[in-house]
This record gives structure tokens, sequence and C-alpha cells, in this order.
């Protein structure tokens, strides 16, 4: 039987003209953390963007490529890119293999793109992916309901409570902020 490895919180957070996306660093296996320092985020299109994954180290950074391809392809228009990347993501032989999610963002867009051609807009200022994603976003949306904290305070808050929760998280957690 082969053991399926889980990992990653990824959020992103827009408040007040910033944009903050944060990933932990744990990578496991089974029962095993593999590694505490994994960096799961990148910066993309001379800075502009920036994306983290969910899934398959390895396929993740065959999509990090693909995309930035298409991000230079179109001249770092966000929308058209992740359209373009997850057409070819679904329709490609080897892409549509690939095991992984993306969330990307620029200082306008959000996105979650999968393999299986979606695209989705989250219609609230936070989203996340991951095996953490879901108690990272609902500490967010909380901290943004209730406090008037700015993006980096939100996320840094919201990623220790998914951390002290999930197990496949931990709190060696990397940011990248737009704005």
């Amino acid at each position: 039987m082969k053991s399926k490895i889980r990992s990653t919180t990824i959020l992103c957070v827009r408040r007040n003209n910033q944009v903050v996306m944060a990933g932990d660093g744990q990578v496991t296996m089974g029962s095993e953390v593999l590694k505490d320092s994994a960096n799961k985020l990148r910066r993309l299109y001379k800075d502009r963007i920036v994306a983290g994954f969910a899934g398959s180290t390895a396929d993740a950074f065959s999509l990090f490529a693909r995309f930035e391809a298409k991000l230079e392809q179109h001249n770092g228009n966000l929308p058209r890119s992740v359209v373009e990347l997850a057409k070819d993501w679904r329709t490609d032989k080897v892409l549509r293999h690939l095991e992984a999610l993306l969330l990307v963002a620029d200082l306008q867009n959000t996105y979650i793109v999968s393999g299986t051609g979606d695209v989705i807009e989250p219609d609230a200022s936070v989203a996340s992916i991951g095996s953490g994603g879901g108690y990272a976003k609902s500490a967010a949306v909380a901290l943004i309901q209730n406090t008037d904290l700015p993006a980096r305070q939100i996320v840094e808050r919201a990623m220790k409570i998914a951390g002290d929760i999930c197990i496949y998280t931990n709190n060696n957690i990397r940011y990248e902020e737009l704005g």
C-alpha cells in the first residue's frame, strides 16, 4: 500500500489594499514528518503575484514552471493565465495526472486552480487550500469579522491556530506580501 503524502496549509487574506499569503513548512508521509521547513510559496511575474501549492512537491514545481510561462505569455494577466493553465492542466496527458492545488493572488484577484479544470475566485477576502486550510480559513474569517487587525496579523494568528489543531500543519510559517 502506497503511503499518502499529506501536508500543507496555505492561506491568503486581503485587507486594506494588502494581500498576505502564508504557507506552513510541514511535509508528512503516513505518521512521519519528513520535513518541517518546506517552502510552499513563490513570488512570480516580476514579484507582482504570489502563489502557494498543496499536494505533491514535484507536481507543484512543474505547475509553477507552467504557470510562470502562462504569466509571461499573457503579460502578467492573472485571470487569463489561470484559465489557460487550468485548460492545459485538464487536457494535457502528462499534466492531468499531477496531484496539487494552487492558490494564486495579485493585488486585484485571488484564485484557486485545480487539475480538474476548476478556476475558483472566492467571494470572500480569504482563501485557503491544503489539509489545514479549513482551520486557517475559519480562524481568519472570525478575525476579519471581529477585529480591525491588518492582513499580516490576521494571517499570523490564523496560521498559528491551524498549526495547533491540524496534525499535518506546523508553526514554521513563511509569508509573502503584496501591497
